[in-house]
């Protein structure tokens, strides 16, 4: 079995559109939360969301490129690029042992939108050749591909909210098993559009919060949380066999050593009361990595701001590491990003690994009003200095599933 180092992030996100810029906002508390300038929504109970602000697709693709690319996979391409950038491996891999593994929950909602639009407004004629291409999900992962001539292992995952974490846990077995030296694994998502709203907010639920005050409309964990607020980017890691990274000099930011996957069985939208598969995919996670959770993790939890999700992953956590829950960091950024969806799994994976390298744990920001059902220390407000060694970055989709990605210092 070989083992599986970080050696690249790159994240497009409500709070910064690289690296620094969203782990600085993360540590200061910053949230991306404000009235929604995508589109008009005065027909919608919900007026916030967490859109990325000031994205220039033309620092990372031609004009032409642009034009027939949905703008999932322009943040894709985007955090793809800044991850390589950092890394120099380009010019020290064989192309067929070069993968990507970059999922979408939902894929081209922009495209489909627009396009169905034009179908309703101005016929079929005007139906867009590239309209196909722009909407599937699988795109991101396929133009990286072209862009970095990765001819390697190539697979797009979808699992909803799960996606990016599942995307860099299959990405980490790849390697692992000898089936690619390194993958460009995470997560992208673009679904600030009316129809994607407007099917949220009618979901039974509730999964879109209907606060539209931007400092109290995401607070995971907090006895008032409604819902979780919309939110859109890309997040991007680069997995490398840690022999490789080493023969070339690489900067290894950690070592990817557990991976747990596991469904509910249960429901399409609400997580299982018991926390079962939770938990279970937390045990799976560090089973493969050998390691016994101690009081030094920090858990970067799924967090929605749903009255279902929050309670229910609090008593998956206290069931898989039992008393130890109650000696360890947790935090939600989701209270910063909002919910990116496919994308979520991946910034959450790059904030875990931030947290790794400097010591400085996130918080959960807007929380006040402690939940009895959420009795965890979730660093409420305000980030903290503390000495961990390992961290749990955990992803639940609807459908149930669950995923887990475990990283530690090497």
């Amino acid at each position: 079995m070989k083992r599986v180092v970080v050696t690249g992030l790159g994240c497009i996100t409500p709070i910064g559109n690289d690296v620094p810029s969203y782990w600085n906002s993360l540590i200061n508390g910053k949230h991306g939360f404000a009235g929604i300038t995508h589109f008009d929504a005065s027909d919608l109970k919900v007026k916030v969301a967490a859109e990325v602000k000031g994205f220039d697709p033309a620092l990372y693709m031609e004009k032409s490129e642009i034009r027939r690319t949905d703008l999932y996979a322009q943040y894709a391409i985007a955090a793809a690029s800044q991850a390589i950038s950092e890394t120099g491996i380009l010019e020290n891999i064989e192309p067929e042992r070069f993968g990507v593994y970059m999922g979408s929950g939902i894929g081209g909602m922009n495209t489909f939108v627009s396009e169905t639009e034009k179908l309703l407004t101005k016929g079929p004629s005007r139906i867009s050749p590239f309209f196909i291409p722009m909407m599937i999900g699988n795109m991101g992962s396929a133009l990286i591909a072209m862009k970095f001539n990765a001819m390697g292992a190539n697979l797009p995952v979808v699992s909803a909210c799960a996606t990016s974490t599942h995307a860099i846990g299959e990405a980490f077995r790849a390697i692992k098993h000898g089936y690619a030296d390194a993958i460009i694994a995470g997560g992208a998502e673009a679904t600030v559009t009316p129809l994607a709203m407007a099917g949220l907010i009618n979901i039974n639920c509730m999964a879109l919060s209907t606060t539209n005050d931007p400092d109290c409309c995401s607070i995971p964990f907090d006895k008032r949380r409604d819902g979780f607020v919309m939110g859109e980017g890309s997040g991007c890691v680069i997995l490398e066999e840690y022999e490789h990274a080493v023969a070339r000099g690489a900067k290894i930011y950690c070592e990817l050593c557990g991976y747990g996957n596991t469904n509910d069985a249960y429901h399409i939208t609400a997580p299982h009361p018991e926390g079962v598969g939770g938990a279970k995919m937390i045990e799976f996670a560090f089973a493969e990595a050998g390691i016994i959770p101690d009081k030094k993790l920090y858990i970067n939890p799924h967090g929605t701001s749903t009255p279902l999700n929050d309670k229910t992953e609090t008593l998956a956590i206290k069931r898989a590491i039992g008393d130890v829950a109650y000696n360890v960091k947790i935090s939600s950024i989701k209270s910063m990003t909002g919910h990116m969806l496919g994308a979520a799994g991946a910034v959450e994976a790059i904030a875990s690994i931030k947290a790794l390298e400097t010591g400085i744990i996130p918080p959960t920001v807007g929380y006040k009003e402690p939940d009895p059902e959420c009795d965890l220390d979730y660093v409420p407000n305000v980030a903290q200095s503390t000495d961990i060694d390992k961290a749990l970055s955990i992803s639940l989709g609807f459908g149930g599933h669950n995923a887990g990605i475990l990283f530690k210092k090497i």
